[in-house]
């Protein structure tokens, strides 16, 4: 942390006549009454998000009447527990981090749930039947690129629309609300098939991690929708998912 020289202010400045110019007293009190304040606000343990890329990228307005959910997958670096990987179906590389549990299955049912607040009602088929799909259609063809297996399973099931979910980080916090070791750092990345001709018709991407008030106050409203509290990587996926949705087809 820079630290640096006091300064302190004249009570007059001279202007360009050398006539003395009486600064504001009123103003200048209104910055000491402000002063406690904006300390206050360092030294709250409030929490803010770091947000490193664009959030819901749209690529299209296409509408699916019915649409197959295949299951989310974890997306992490083969030799090392952190390190750069790239999306298997669209190329964008992004840091990732292999997590424990199953975070792509939480992910996906936060999705879900994402889409059954919907005023609209989509034809939607995950589950275990679509899941069966794909790795049947994945293992017999070992050759093929995925964005046609994606639209294999999608004409099998008699779907318009094939939506593919990747996990990539899903770091937990290390510590409680109020206070933290290591705050939650959670990225994931969705896209929308369109099966008969195999378009990227819309991806939403969200990485984010959350950062105290004091490491950047010109995010201070963040401060306040976060509650000014150390969510948990759930609570920080839930967030996302509120807003990439915002721009799925249909969704408006």
């Amino acid at each position: 942390m820079k630290i640096f020289p006091e300064r302190t202010e004249p009570a007059a400045v001279l202007d360009k006549g050398g006539r003395i110019i009486e600064k504001s007293s009123g103003f200048l009190r209104g910055l000491y009454n402000l002063f406690p304040i904006c300390i206050l606000l360092l030294m709250v343990g409030g929490c803010l998000y770091r947000e490193d890329v664009g959030i819901a990228v749209p690529e299209g307005k296409v509408v699916f009447d019915r649409i197959a959910v295949v299951p989310f997958q974890q997306i992490v670096p083969e030799e090392s527990r952190s390190g750069a990987v790239r999306c298997p179906l669209c190329g964008l590389m992004v840091d990732a981090t292999r997590s424990s549990g199953s975070p792509e299955a939480l992910v996906e049912d936060l999705f879900l749930k994402q889409v059954d607040k919907s005023k609209r009602k989509f034809g939607l088929i995950a589950g275990e039947r679509v899941a069966a799909v794909f790795r049947r259609v994945s293992a017999i063809s070992l050759k093929i690129p995925l964005r046609q297996v994606l639209r294999n399973v999608g004409s099998e099931l008699e779907a318009e629309g094939v939506v593919s979910g990747y996990v990539y980080r899903f770091r937990e916090r290390k510590g409680v609300s109020y206070a933290v070791e290591q705050p939650a750092s959670v990225a994931f990345e969705i896209h929308l098939l369109k099966v008969s001709d195999g378009a990227l018709v819309w991806r939403g991407y969200f990485d984010r991690t959350q950062s105290s008030l004091m490491e950047d106050l010109l995010k201070a409203p963040s401060f306040y929708r976060g509650g000014g509290r150390w969510v948990t990587a759930e609570q920080l996926a839930e967030e996302g998912l509120e807003e990439v949705m915002k721009t799925f087809p249909g969704m408006q």
